[in-house]
């Protein structure tokens, strides 16, 4: 299990270094381009949202975890709630997963 504190600073700093996509459009294009290396998923969302994400994801052989919630998930990068969050840098996916 990942510990909260530490994902938290993890995301912060890979939103500062710019290797985070966060956001509907952002986190489907970055998908679509192969640029995704861990996929963050927001333990609250939507069923329907999930699902999509999820088999995209799958289709695209991206790694996805589900963490947080919304609220927390958004706030840990500066932003309102986000559903999802992309993390496209090898080295903060081993600090997340560390």
């Amino acid at each position: 299990m990942i510990e909260e504190q530490s994902l938290l600073f993890s995301l912060g700093l890979a939103q500062k270094a710019g290797k985070t996509a966060s956001g509907d459009f952002a986190v489907r294009s970055a998908i679509k381009n192969g640029k995704v290396k861990l996929l963050l998923l927001a333990a609250d969302a939507a069923e329907n949202s999930k699902k999509d994400l999820v088999y995209m994801c799958q289709d695209y052989h991206v790694p996805f975890i589900e963490v947080l919630d919304r609220q927390r998930l958004g706030s840990a990068i500066g932003k309102a709630q986000r559903t999802a969050v992309a993390i496209i840098d090898n080295n903060f996916v081993k600090m997340i997963l560390k």
